[in-house]
């Protein structure tokens, strides 16, 4: 482990925050959608028709490495024909109710008692994450008490960037008041996480093994990772105290 490292930033879905397949919780995600949107359309009708028009947004996003807000993303892309006075009142919620949508979100395993750690052991902690919604990472934050662990949140719909841009790491790193090189990142795509952050500076790059097993790890593959870890406990091996 590099022993310069000052700060470690954490991905978010995958990495801290798990998605559990919970079928009811999904499906009064996708009817409190269409009840935001005042649409007549059976609510099964009306999140077909928002997954269609997402996946067309999705792939802009990709393609450009850009993230819209709440606003941009219900008004211009998801719901354009829909009252925007409506949307606008409702878009931070209708982002939380998609998200929901998808599944039921909670802390990995040991995840809050490493944060508490490393964030006793010294290091700055931050969160760099690609995600919809401007809304619900800081409320989860306050609700599960972990606010106070980070220096740092960046969230792709508030800097307009997605990883793997490099970008999004050098605006952690200037948030953080840490420089790239004294910066480790700990998340769960190789591919898109380690390709940006190499490209900033990020001096120490471990993949988690996540148990939703999204994303393949090879650790001789493109992009190898400087360590994998497929428990959270791991890391309290890789980053030991600031004065050890």
């Amino acid at each position: 482990m590099n022993e310069n490292i000052t700060a470690i930033v954490f991905d978010l879905g995958g990495t801290l925050r798990i998605a559990l397949k919970d079928d009811e919780w999904m499906k009064q995600g996708r009817i409190h959608m269409a009840e935001l949107a005042g649409t007549d359309l059976p609510f099964e009708d009306f999140y077909a028709l928002v997954e269609e028009r997402y996946e067309k947004y999705r792939k802009w996003a990709l393609a450009e490495n850009k993230e819209s807000n709440d606003e941009e993303l219900w008004c211009k892309w998801l719901l354009f024909d829909y009252p925007r006075d409506l949307i606008m009142a409702n878009r931070h919620k209708l982002s939380y109710e998609y998200r929901q949508s998808k599944g039921r979100r909670v802390v990995v395993d040991h995840g809050e008692e490493v944060l508490r750690e490393l964030y006793k052991r010294g290091y700055k902690l931050g969160i760099i994450s690609n995600l919809i919604g401007e809304t619900e990472v800081y409320e989860w934050l306050e609700e599960d008490g972990l606010r106070d662990l980070f220096s740092s949140v960046i969230l792709s719909p508030e800097c307009g960037l997605r990883k793997p841009c490099a970008e999004i790491y050098r605006v952690s790193s200037r948030d953080l008041g840490v420089p790239c090189e004294q910066i480790a990142s700990v998340a769960d795509n190789q591919g898109r996480d380690i390709e940006g952050a190499r490209e900033a500076g990020i001096a120490y790059n471990v993949l988690y093994d996540s148990p939703e097993k999204k994303h393949p790890v090879d650790p001789n593959g493109e992009n190898p990772p400087d360590a994998v870890v497929r428990d959270f406990r791991e890391l309290l091996d890789l980053f030991p105290g600031r004065e050890a």
